[in-house]
């Protein structure tokens, strides 16, 4: 078989629109469809923020969704999913009841609320932008962009030790089956390049010389730590042009977050709110245990992009500027 990379908007009927508020360090990534698409969700993480999961669920009866929206500001950040329905409805874009078309939206937010200002956060105008540009100006870039604009890893000790990361993705073709990945990356843990186990990104030595181990940190004492701030978030989208119910999209998800396992140590924690989404945005006929296989290896590369293509902002400092 043919494989090839391609970019993530080579997917499907799908329009990506970024918004940020670089001072503040938060933004929002809003992936739309026109025609709605089919979408699965999986949640690992134990401390998630998110708005309208029960729609992607199989007994709901919604078969399908008009925008994911990924945005920082933690719970507060879910008030940009507002603006993208406002936008989405001036557009004629949703479910048709009558008197008006119900874009029907579903959102998940990662914490960086202590990386800039922590006043400001996505808000329904940002949303409404984001989404403006989805539709009239598709602007989706790898970095510090969009819900990626805050995010860091590697946090157990506290900020002045972590890595600054972003929002990454990596997309293949083979033989016409194209599938890809977006990923902000916000995780309480470290970063390693699955291809070779390296480390890459994640806590730093307090000599900032080397990289620490979160894992060995907390071998450190077996005592349970109570109310440990949720402070982390991965966000993941998986998008295909293969046709997929949420049914299958949700096990996808499922196999997708093998990506994380393989990646972020430690992963899927109680203070992380790990979330992938899985949509359909095309007709091919393809195996879904194929889909969930190669899901986890975009999502394992979309994951690198997020920590190679950020760069030092905030006083953090980015894999790109290390020295050791």
């Amino acid at each position: 078989m043919e494989r090839r990379e391609i970019a993530i908007t080579e997917i499907g009927d799908i329009r990506i629109g970024q918004t940020e508020n670089v001072d503040a360090g938060t933004g929002c990534t809003v992936i739309v469809s026109e025609q709605g698409m089919p979408a699965g969700l999986d949640v690992r993480g134990g401390g998630p923020a998110s708005r309208e999961s029960e729609l992607l669920k199989p007994l709901a009866a919604a078969q399908f969704v008009h925008a994911v929206v990924l945005a920082g500001g933690s719970a507060f950040g879910l008030a940009a999913g507002d603006g993208v329905m406002k936008c989405l409805e001036e557009r004629g874009i949703g479910f048709d009841v009558g008197v008006t078309k119900v874009p029907l939206v579903v959102q998940s937010d990662l914490f960086d609320l202590t990386v800039g200002d922590s006043k400001v956060r996505p808000d329904a105008a940002m949303g409404y932008e984001a989404a403006r540009l989805a539709l009239d100006a598709p602007n989706y870039r790898d970095g510090n962009y969009g819900a990626g604009c805050g995010a860091t890893v590697g946090k157990i000790l506290g900020m002045d030790t972590c890595t600054k990361t972003g929002i990454g993705s990596y997309a293949i073709d083979i033989d016409g089956f194209k599938i890809g990945a977006i990923v902000a990356l916000n995780a309480f843990g470290d970063v390693f390049d699955y291809h070779d186990g390296n480390k890459i990104a994640g806590l730093i030595a307090p000599d900032k010389k080397s990289f620490a181990s979160t894992e060995d940190v907390m071998r450190q004492s077996l005592a349970q730590v109570e109310n440990r701030f949720v402070e982390n978030t991965t966000l993941g989208v998986v998008i295909t042009n293969a046709a997929f119910d949420k049914v299958q999209l949700t096990k996808i998800a499922g196999m997708a977050h093998n990506g994380y396992a393989c990646t972020i140590c430690p992963v899927h924690t109680s203070c992380d709110g790990d979330s992938i989404y899985a949509l359909s945005v095309g007709d091919m006929k393809v195996d879904h245990d194929l889909a969930g296989t190669l899901a986890a290896e975009v999502i394992a590369e979309a994951i690198i992009r997020a920590v190679t293509h950020a760069d030092s902002a905030y006083g953090y400092t980015a894999a790109k500027d290390f020295d050791f």
